[in-house]
Parts: C-alpha cells; sequence; structure tokens
C-alpha cells in the first residue's frame, strides 16, 4: 500500500486537488480500519515501535 499517491501535472508538480484527494483518502482508510476494528492496542503498538 502506497502511503500517499498524487497525480503530476506537465511541469513536474502536484497539484493541490491531487494532494488532498489522497490525503483524504488515507484519512477514509484510517476511519475504515478504526470502524472495523482493524487497529492495535496501546500495548501492541508499544511493541511493534520497540521492535524498530
Amino acid at each position: 500500500m502506497a502511503l500517499a499517491e498524487a497525480v503530476k501535472t506537465r511541469e513536474n508538480s502536484y497539484t493541490v486537488e491531487s494532494a488532498m484527494d489522497a490525503l483524504l483518502l488515507k484519512l477514509d482508510e484510517a476511519l475504515d480500519d478504526v470502524e472495523y476494528g482493524r487497529v492495535l492496542d496501546e500495548a501492541d503498538l508499544w511493541a511493534e515501535i520497540d521492535t524498530i
């Protein structure tokens, strides 16, 4: 899964609209994960961070 995706224009820059679309898509996915319980509890989260 990509962290973010934006569409480049001909000038090799990103448009504000494509950046906002990518941001809102990731936010929507995160909210879905919370709603369906696909999140780590705090203890599991810290254990995963400690392994890094």
